[in-house]
């Protein structure tokens, strides 16, 4: 007879995916998409940042509630979860700095121990921050909000790197670029903790992306390419979906066999 431990894990096993190439090249261009889509929909379309926080908080909360009822990994449902909370911890940030007046610094620091905190709180929970353990509904809501606020420090040092500090977004990247870099091969070859090693990389990702994203979009005036919010939030959109759909037809064959 299963405990009730053995039977919840059997019931959300596997929730996320495995962290292979595919899933870092997903989620940086998840990223940049949620950098260059919120610029996109608030100046663009006009919808301003409250209008456009509305919007995707209500889109965010529909599909994480669809995630968080089904009983398996499903990668386009999970990926487009990743995707709406990259644009909404943009957001978040973008409305406390714009409409608040906090500085990027402030920020940084408060989503920066906001992240500690839940770090803390789910390692205190569950003793464990492994991704390959999300197969309870409390580990992946802890999950979850980790990955919301990975996303609005990352937006928040993003920023403060390449606009605060005056660096540029081609810079910024670089920086942000190198840092992946060590922490990669600190992994890899000098075997530092998997878990702390994921995270840390994880953190890293949201501000390369989104430095990676203004560049792209950013008028040359600004120190950017000049190829606009919509064209760059397209081309990423594209290319995650095209990703997304040769993962789903690999789940199904491997099922299959």
């Amino acid at each position: 007879m299963k405990s009730p431990l053995s039977e919840s894990a059997t019931q959300l096993f596997n929730k996320v995916p495995e962290v292979t190439l595919y899933f870092w090249f997903i989620k940086i261009m998840a990223t940049t998409v949620g950098e260059t889509a919120a610029d996109f929909l608030n100046f663009n379309l006009h919808l301003g940042l409250t209008g456009t926080s509305a919007v995707m908080g209500a889109l965010l909360a529909v599909f994480l509630f669809l995630q968080l009822r089904v009983k398996k990994y499903v990668p386009w449902l999970y990926w487009s979860v990743v995707v709406l909370i990259s644009i909404v911890g943009t957001l978040i940030t973008d409305n406390l700095v714009d409409n608040f007046g906090i500085a990027l610094q402030t920020t940084t620091i408060i989503f920066g121990c906001a992240l500690l905190v839940t770090f803390g709180v789910w390692y205190a929970c569950e003793k464990t921050l492994s991704i390959h353990s999300i197969f309870t509904t409390r580990r992946e809501l802890f999950y979850w909000a980790a990955i919301l606020f990975t996303f609005a420090l990352g937006t928040a040092a993003g920023d403060l790197t390449a606009e605060g500090l005056g660096l540029g977004y081609a810079k910024s990247a670089l920086i942000f670029g190198s840092l992946i870099g060590v922490i990669t091969i600190s992994y890899y070859l000098f075997k530092a903790n998997a878990i702390g090693a994921f995270w840390i990389a994880y953190i890293l990702t949201r501000p390369f992306g989104a430095s990676c994203g203004d560049l792209l979009s950013q008028p040359l005036t600004d120190g950017g390419l000049g190829l606009g919010a919509m064209v760059t939030s397209g081309l990423f959109l594209v290319s995650i979906a095209g990703m997304v759909i040769y993962l789903s037809i690999r789940e199904k064959k491997l099922l299959s066999v």
